[in-house]
């Protein structure tokens, strides 16, 4: 009977875990789609079209039913995409965050 007690009580104060899809927005890291594609947005803003096409390439190659490999690929047939909204909230608060969004967001 103590034993069961014991036992009900140490499950019963043991942390319960959900599953569930984490918050995009509360992520601690990207995506290796996401890393690669703000790699290429990176080249993008130094004016560095060869390693631009390069990278976005890998992206298309590796992850290709990524959502961000369907923007590489409107990129690599020669439509220009607008830069991601995520990627220049103000929220952003990255010392780089100018570099990304240029002057194509509002």
């Amino acid at each position: 009977m103590i034993r069961t007690l014991l036992l009900l009580v140490m499950t019963g104060t043991a942390p319960f875990q959900c599953a569930s899809d984490p918050d995009p927005n509360r992520r601690l890291e990207d995506t290796p789609a996401e890393a690669l594609w703000n790699l290429a947005e990176r080249f993008r803003a130094q004016s560095d079209e060869d390693s631009r096409r390069v990278a976005l390439h890998e992206l298309v190659d590796r992850y290709p039913s990524s959502a961000e490999a369907e923007r590489a690929r409107m990129v690599l047939e020669g439509h220009e995409v607008a830069p991601d909204p995520r990627e220049c909230a103000p929220a952003n608060s990255d010392a780089d965050s100018d570099e990304d969004c240029d002057e194509d967001c509002d």
